[in-house]
């Protein structure tokens, strides 16, 4: 009777281990800017919801192993609020991959939403409904559009880093959160008259075929470049800078677009670590394309790479 009832406990965590949630979030709320006021129980509960939400829910039909669980972290900054209990908020986003054979993590995503409006209740539930995104009130379902949003970001980075065009289902799913998205007047950063800089442009770029090329820089990036570095690092380095020339002939024939700010902004560190111990004309021509790509890294480069 033991070992049958071990057997059940261990076929159990087979099964659930097997079926985990694509996404391992940490969440943060800092009300600082609110001051002493507020009622911090209130915001407690907003981030195990959000914590739960993020976490709990089903977001790919595939299977995931817990050790395979893409880490993020949301950190929900509230900036003011209104009698109604209407929020004004920034949202940083961070989420990183795995570099094969190594202890390091390369960033998938790391960026800062400064268009976040909701409404939130105590005791309200972060509910969202893919065929009904906008819900009964703009401002309640916001908050959850946003989240489901930015993960599928993150899916659709994840899974072209390891697949060449593995991550467009994904990032559809986020071009129709923006088709579908919450309208309001208070509510920013679904339309393209909103900035340069939001979930519209980002969607809009990642599902363009101005910048089909894109999938081909992940891919060629993490998983032809950063994953082959322990097997054969000059081949390797090769293939990070045939991916960022490519980023560069995106960059070129689409100026100022949001897609290819999203891919370099806070890796200058990252882009010099891989070509510092290259040879000298590999850091030549990274060096070149570097700095057309991310000149505010120029510093950085310049006492790398010469």
């Amino acid at each position: 009777m033991i070992n049958r009832i071990i057997a059940i406990c261990i076929l159990f965590f087979l099964i659930n281990n097997a079926n985990a949630q694509e996404i391992n979030a940490s969440v943060i709320i800092n009300t600082q800017q609110l001051g002493t006021s507020v009622d911090q129980s209130a915001f407690q509960n907003l981030q195990k919801q959000i914590t739960d939400f993020l976490n709990s829910r089903k977001w790919t039909s595939d299977n995931f192993q817990q050790n395979e669980r893409i880490g993020c972290n949301f950190t929900l900054t509230l900036t003011s609020v209104s009698n109604q209990n209407q929020y004004n908020a920034q949202l940083i986003i961070q989420a990183a991959r795995p570099v094969y054979n190594a202890s390091y993590q390369s960033p998938l995503v790391n960026y800062q939403d400064q268009q976040v409006t909701f409404k939130y209740l105590p005791g309200q539930q972060i509910n969202f409904n893919p065929s009904q995104i906008a819900g009964t009130d703009p401002l309640v379902s916001n908050l959850p559009a946003i989240l489901a949003y930015y993960v599928n970001i993150i899916l659709g980075m994840d899974y072209d880093s390891f697949k060449l065009n593995g991550g467009q289902p994904y990032f559809s799913k986020a071009m129709n959160i923006v088709s579908g998205a919450p309208q309001n007047n208070d509510i920013k950063g679904w339309q393209a008259f909103d900035g340069q800089r939001n979930r519209y442009w980002l969607a809009n770029n990642l599902n363009d075929n101005r910048f089909g090329a894109i999938h081909q820089v992940l891919y060629g990036y993490f998983r032809s470049g950063l994953d082959s570095m322990y097997d054969n690092d000059t081949k390797a380095r090769q293939n990070v800078l045939d991916a960022l020339q490519k980023l560069q002939q995106i960059n070129q024939a689409n100026s100022n677009s949001m897609l290819v700010q999203f891919f370099v902004e806070n890796r200058s560190a990252e882009f010099a670590g891989i070509f510092k111990q290259a040879s000298q004309d590999i850091k030549d021509q990274a060096l070149q394309t570097l700095l057309l790509l991310n000149p505010q890294g120029t510093d950085l480069y310049d006492s790398q790479l010469k």
